[in-house]
Order: structure tokens, then C-alpha cells, then sequence
């Protein structure tokens, strides 16, 4: 029986990283996938080049729309929140659009609602209480998922997350052969995302890794850029975590990310962990 999937993020690239491989296993199994970004991402780190005529937020949404096509899905959409940004503080409202961790909940999750009740969501993947490493934007994510799906009468949600062990060790591993870009902090993973014992479902997606890579590789302004801190010898400007995630060697990229985890907040943590993405419906 085919199902509707809704993959709601915070930011382009957030799918690639997180939901990706579960989206494109599901489109191929025959369902209907629907990634739904909050924001255009216009407020994240990029070169220099890709800020300088202002349209960084639409060309990252043409990179959503790529994205979405190395996976399969059948609709993206964009709820027309601006990104709110990672520094102290939120940046400031962009004339005639607001940041999206400033945004109503209510007005946020009703314009979330609306497209589920139009697609007939069966699931909304989201993200878990922490936003995953916590960006003030992944948060709200949560918040208005969780608020949306009540609204929608949604019967199933299913928060997109990383068992906090499994991340790290990786991550350690990863850094044994590749040097990090400076703005990453492998420890910062050491305090987010999910306790394993939390942990719901692990789903493989070994068979769609293709498409993964390929959904990272469609968002190439998140792949360098961002500051003095990521330019390297010559000027050239270094790799963001993306950039260095898509140098991984096959064998071990697919390693990594031959899996994605989930945590349905229905069920009892602790119990077994389920390995198909609809196990457990109520």
C-alpha cells in the first residue's frame, strides 16, 4: 500500500544529511515523498561569491529542488521563512519575510497543517527536542512539528535523529584521515541529538547511498566557503562539513551513512529497535 511521507527541515542541505537515504529508499519502494523546508537557508556560511548578488537564499532552494530529485520526491516546498542564523543572536527580519525562529508558532504550524492535510500525511518526519545539534532553527522545527500534525490530525511522526555514540565514534574515525574545517566541533555531537537507549528505528539504506551522495552533492554552496577561518594556503577557499563528508572514500562513506535513525515519540524507549520505517504504527 503506498503511503505519503512528509520530511519537514529546517534548512537546504538538512535533508541531505539526515532523512535522505530513508526518503530515497521510500520513494523506490512507491510512496509519495514531500520534503517541506522551514527556511531558504540564506543566512548560512558560503563564499564570498555566492553572497555578493543577495540570492543566496533562492540558490539554495534550486539546490533543495536538486536534491530532491536525486531522491526521488515528488514535491518540495518552502514554507517562505528566512533562515534565523547560527550567531548569539537571530539576525534581523529581511524586509517582508521573517526569521523563522521569531515566527508564531500557531502561524507556522498552520501553514505546515495546510499542506498535510492537502498530501494526506500518513507521516511527518521531524526532528527531535534537542534540533539535532541544536540550531535555534532545527528546534523550532520540532516545536512546529509537533504542533502541526495535532492540527492536521496527522497519525504518525517520527523524529529524525542520530544515536549520540554512534555520531561521535565516527566522527573520531573520520578524523583520523580528514582535518575538519574549523568551524566544526566534534564534541559539540557529544551533547546532541538522541541517547541510543531512545532510539526507535535504524533504518538501512545502504542500497540508496547513491542517492544520498548525490542529494549532498546537489547543495554545493554548502560545500565551501564562509570566512577567513575556512580559507586555505593561496586563498582558496577551504571545505565546509559537507565538502568533507563528500571526500569520504565510498567504502567508508558508505559506512557511515548506510544507516539513518529515527525516535517515535509513541513508543516506550528501551524496547527493541525496529528496522522498517512503518513498524510500530499505532
Amino acid at each position: 500500500m503506498s503511503r505519503t511521507i512528509v520530511a519537514f527541515h529546517a534548512h537546504p542541505d538538512d535533508e541531505a544529511l539526515l532523512t535522505a537515504g530513508t526518503m530515497a529508499r521510500l520513494a523506490a519502494e512507491g510512496h509519495r515523498v514531500v520534503l517541506v523546508l522551514a527556511t531558504d537557508g540564506g543566512a548560512g556560511l558560503a563564499a564570498d561569491a555566492l553572497r555578493a548578488d543577495g540570492l543566496l537564499g533562492e540558490r539554495r532552494l534550486t539546490e533543495a529542488r536538486r536534491s530532491a530529485e536525486a531522491l526521488g520526491v515528488a514535491r518540495v516546498e518552502w514554507l517562505g521563512y528566512a533562515d534565523s542564523g547560527s550567531g548569539a543572536e537571530p539576525d534581523p527580519d529581511v524586509p517582508g519575510t521573517t526569521r523563522f525562529c521569531r515566527a508564531p508558532l500557531e502561524e507556522a504550524a498552520e501553514r505546515l497543517a495546510a499542506l498535510l492535510r492537502t498530501e494526506r500525511a500518513d507521516l511527518l518526519l521531524t526532528y527531535d527536542a534537542n534540533g539535532g545539534y541544536g540550531h535555534r532553527d532545527h528546534v523550532r522545527v520540532h516545536e512546529v512539528g509537533v504542533r502541526a500534525a495535532q492540527i492536521a490530525g496527522t497519525p504518525r511522526v517520527l523524529e529524525a535523529t542520530v544515536p549520540r555514540d554512534t555520531i561521535a565514534r565516527a566522527i573520531r574515525g573520520a578524523a583520523r584521515v580528514y582535518r575538519f574545517p574549523a568551524e566544526f566541533d566534534p564534541t559539540s555531537f557529544e551533547r546532541a541529538f538522541t541517547a541510543r537507549a531512545d532510539i526507535t528505528h535504524r533504518i538501512s539504506v545502504r542500497r540508496h547511498v547513491a542517492a544520498k551522495r548525490a542529494s549532498m552533492r546537489a547543495h554545493a554552496s554548502q560545500a565551501t566557503g564562509g570566512g577567513a577561518t575556512e580559507v586555505g594556503a593561496g586563498g582558496q577557499t577551504g571545505d565546509r562539513t559537507l565538502g568533507a563528508f563528500l571526500r569520504i572514500p565510498r567504502p567508508l562513506y558508505d559506512l557511515v551513512f548506510g544507516r539513518e535513525w529515527f525516535r517515535d515519540p509513541s513508543l516506550p524507549p528501551g524496547g527493541r529497535v525496529r528496522t522498517e520505517i512503518f513498524e510500530g504504527e499505532q
